[in-house]
């Protein structure tokens, strides 16, 4: 994140700023807005970006590479056309991906519903144990709520520029109580860090008392870039097995962002014997995926350089709404040291620190306004940020007029905050 320098300010000019964003809201709040800035979704114009894919596979185009009828039972493992398109993604071999169904939450649910009923490779059920799992902090909300809905402790772990502080977290892992730990290696939500190779590799090898842990390794936003650089995927199933961890990382992944948002493909990866595990336990549930929508994604995207064009088009249609939001922050709140805040490479979030105590009422002057915004500690293990200090912003879906009018009503709500705290006489 980057800061303001301070800027001093007497008491008038304190004044005539209060007296400006009073002013500024009572104006806004009359043009009746209804915006959502809540949640990380696609805009319909990205999802037009896989409209071609509605008429594919195409009447008669159901045989797979391997001569296969792709429209009955069968391939609980999922195509190998897939496996390999998706694996070069994810930076994995073919043979260690799972294609799924559209949802990479279901299935993180799955892992951690098999891994409390029958374990993992190398350990027993973590249904007869007290579990708990390190989670990066600012992190994801959803990931937070799966282990919380299963009663597994959260432990947050802070996060640096470099990722996950690695430190803290060997520290943690030390209780054999400490069975895994969330990690969206790159552009991570919400704050679009993307790890540092050393973090990656000290993960790999980090040192912990359970036997059996597991990094949960989501890597959501690996070619959701916001410019022309284009990171490779870390290796973690290379590290981790060179570190003596083989079986350590269980990857997700999804398209949903990708193509078509609730008729996407989702993925598993993992080690040779996690891929097992994984299949012995998918195949009491169904008798094989939809391969029809795996030929239609294997179709539309070819290869990874047309997965890489496809992502081009998204960057092209988002791009300038984070731009929008940062020239907002920057226009109100830039040297009163007021906030600070992300300017993510990727991914598809923005992350404002302000003063603490304020972010619940920046939420509820949002409100006001007709913007809603992500509650107030979502970003945090249950829900309860210590500091009231942290918003994620999510501006991917509106258009870029109405990201920039919710943008600008954002940094003017945390500008009235802050005056209403004493944030400026303090930040002087």
């Amino acid at each position: 994140m980057r800061r303001s320098p301070v800027t001093v300010l007497s008491p008038d000019v304190l004044a005539a700023q209060g007296a400006e964003a009073g002013a500024t809201y009572a104006r806004l709040a009359a043009k009746g807005l209804k915006l959502d800035m809540t949640r990380g979704k696609p805009s319909p114009e990205q999802l037009d970006l896989a409209e071609g894919m509605l008429a594919l596979p195409g009447n008669r185009d159901f045989v797979t590479e391997a001569g296969e009828d792709a429209r009955n039972y069968g391939g609980l493992q999922g195509l190998a056309e897939a496996r390999r398109l998706f694996g070069a993604m994810l930076g994995v071999p073919a043979e260690a991906v799972v294609v799924n169904e559209n949802s990479s939450l279901a299935v993180m649910h799955d892992c951690i519903v098999w891994a409390l009923l029958k374990g993992v490779p190398g350990g027993a059920p973590w249904v007869r144990q007290e579990i708990a799992f390190l989670c990066p902090v600012p992190g994801y909300d959803r990931h937070f709520g799966l282990c919380e809905g299963f009663g597994i402790r959260l432990i947050p772990v802070p996060m640096d520029e470099d990722g996950p502080v690695v430190t803290e977290a060997e520290r943690l892992a030390a209780d054999p109580a400490v069975k895994g730990m969330w990690c969206v290696p790159s552009y991570s939500n919400p704050s679009g860090v993307t790890y540092s190779d050393a973090t990656v590799q000290r993960l790999a090898g980090l040192k912990t008392a359970a036997p059996d842990f597991r990094l949960f390794w989501d890597n959501a936003y690996g070619v959701h870039h916001l410019t022309e650089n284009r990171p490779a995927p870390h290796d973690i199933l290379g590290l981790t097995a060179a570190a003596g961890h083989e079986d350590r990382a269980f990857i997700f992944a999804s398209t949903s962002k990708i193509t078509l948002a609730g008729a996407g493909l989702a993925f598993f990866a993992g080690s040779k014997a996690n891929v097992a595990w994984y299949l012995e336990q998918a195949g009491r549930r169904t008798i094989g995926p939809d391969k029809l929508n795996q030929l239609r994604h294997t179709r539309f995207l070819r290869d990874l350089d047309g997965i890489h064009r496809h992502m081009t088009g998204h960057r092209r249609l988002i791009a300038p709404k984070f731009e929008a939001v940062l020239e907002a922050l920057d226009v109100r709140l830039g040297g009163l040291n007021l906030a600070r805040w992300t300017k993510p490479e990727g991914g598809y979030f923005i992350t404002v620190e302000m003063i603490q105590g304020s972010a619940k009422r920046v939420v509820e002057l949002a409100r006001g306004l007709g913007i809603a915004l992500t509650p107030a500690g979502a970003t945090s293990p249950y829900g309860r940020d210590p500091t009231d200090s942290v918003l994620r912003l999510a501006p991917t879906y509106p258009s870029v007029d109405d990201v920039r009018t919710a943008a600008e009503g954002i940094a003017l709500c945390i500008h009235l905050a802050a005056l209403e705290a004493g944030g400026l006489e303090r930040a002087a």
